[in-house]
């Protein structure tokens, strides 16, 4: 097979990893919806997802960075998935947390407008459009990751992975070494180096599983709080 046709393959089976990751709190929101309420969880994972998604999304139109279709893909739903779950939070919060998450919505959208038009009107060829909205993307996903990093410092100080499912690691691990795969194919830094943070994170987590699965008590009724895996960021 010549070089498209496996980056290609690789993109799809890269598609369907990430499709997994995002529809991973899908646990959450149907407790969520069973109790009306959400609880102790927090909006930012998705709220973070949904701004991640759509800065790739617009990173991969060919008015951008051409030949990009499966990082369009990926992220048109992650942008619906993220969305709905932003819906479904925004439903069953208090008014106090409607507040904050409309007040980061507007934030966001004024972001992507201004990254978007700033893109369009300033920079008048793909390259430079890839440099700037690449750059973006990266510093976003690489700000998405000290999320993780929090967890891990969790798990450290109460030697339990009750919170950081083993699953969701794992995710995290294939999603990021298929996604630099696919940038090495065809070289593109801007998606390799949040990939190669990924399949790091990934594989730490992996190990701390590992070494404290042992010593953590599955019988706590404690709530999750901040010990609440969120949905690994897009890096396609």
């Amino acid at each position: 097979m010549d070089r498209e046709t496996i980056r290609l393959i690789v993109g799809i089976i890269g598609n369907v990893i990430s499709l997994y990751l995002y529809l991973s709190p899908t646990p959450t929101f149907i407790n969520i919806v069973k109790h009306k309420s959400v609880q102790a969880f927090k909006p930012d994972p998705y709220l973070a997802t949904l701004l991640n998604c759509a800065m790739w999304l617009f990173y991969g139109l060919p008015i951008v960075h051409p030949h990009s279709l499966l990082v369009v893909t990926v992220n048109s739903v992650g942008v619906v998935i993220a969305f709905t779950f932003c819906n479904i939070f925004f439903k069953y919060s208090t008014w106090i947390c409607r507040k904050k998450m409309i007040i980061v919505f507007i934030l966001e959208v004024i972001f992507i407008a201004g990254m978007v038009a700033f893109t369009l009107i300033v920079e008048h060829t793909n390259d430079a459009r890839s440099m700037v909205v690449g750059l973006l993307c990266v510093i976003v996903n690489i700000i998405m990751y000290t999320a993780p990093l929090t967890v891990m410092k969790t798990v450290i100080k109460t030697k339990s992975v009750r919170y950081m499912p083993i699953c969701l690691s794992f995710g995290n691990l294939l999603n990021g070494s298929i996604w630099v795969v696919y940038a090495a194919l065809e070289f593109d830094p801007f998606i390799m180096i949040p990939n190669v943070i990924g399949a790091i994170s990934g594989i730490i987590q992996i190990a701390l599983y590992v070494k404290y699965k042992k010593t953590t008590n599955w019988e706590d009724d404690e709530p999750p709080n901040e010990l609440e895996m969120p949905p690994a960021p897009s890096n396609a």
